[in-house]
């Protein structure tokens, strides 16, 4: 399948890409700097820009059978950069007619909240306060783009190899954890020709 990816660059990003390749997959990236892909610049098709940039999102997702949002926000990015572009990228796909749409935010966003601890809701309400709100307004313009979305929400995030060993489901059954960026990119790309999932918002840890 060809996979418009946003966000390759990131930790998990890059894990998508890499294991995308792997599986034979052909990879379009939106990249700032093609040069923090690696290895990896060769087999894909970096786009160079900004996903503020709705002619360069466009370019990125044309043609596009699943896109993929794993967007982070940085101290040096603009405010609501992941939220505005998702939109970008929502917008893109609807005019041309992309329907496939798997997006990675967070638990502790939407229906996750009380899945989380105690420190990080206080996380949440303070340092990561901005963050998180910009993961909500996220979720809800995916959840009205009137795409095949689906959204999946990791716990604490680390590097480390793919173990398999992770638990799926609805905000109610899964308590926030830590997860290998790898194994959050195997169910990623598990969900690119599958409707388990379609319309719905799961949590892994």
């Amino acid at each position: 399948m060809k996979l418009a990816i946003f966000g390759a660059t990131g930790g998990t990003g890059k894990q998508i890409v890499t294991q995308a390749l792997e599986a034979g997959h052909m990879v379009t990236a939106l990249v700032r700097d093609p040069a923090k892909l690696g290895d990896l610049t060769a087999p894909i098709t970096a786009v160079t820009g900004d996903v503020l940039d709705q002619a360069k999102v466009t370019e990125t997702v044309n043609g596009a059978d699943c896109v993929i949002v794993t967007l982070g926000s940085t101290a040096n990015n603009p405010d609501w950069i992941v939220s505005e572009g998702t939109k970008q990228v929502i917008s893109a796909m609807q005019t041309n007619g992309v329907k496939r749409l798997i997006v990675i935010t967070s638990i502790g966003v939407g229906d996750s909240k009380d899945q989380v601890s105690f420190a990080f809701k206080m996380l949440m309400k303070t340092v990561l306060k901005k963050a998180m709100e910009d993961k909500e307004r996220q979720e809800t313009a995916v959840q009205e783009s009137g795409l095949d979305w689906t959204i999946i929400r990791p716990g604490g995030l680390v590097d480390g190899p793919r173990t398999g060993e992770y638990t799926v489901g609805s905000a109610q059954e899964v308590k926030a954890g830590q997860i290998a960026r790898a194994d959050v990119a195997e169910l990623t790309l598990k969900q690119i020709d599958s409707d388990e999932y379609l319309h719905k918002a799961v949590s892994i840890s």
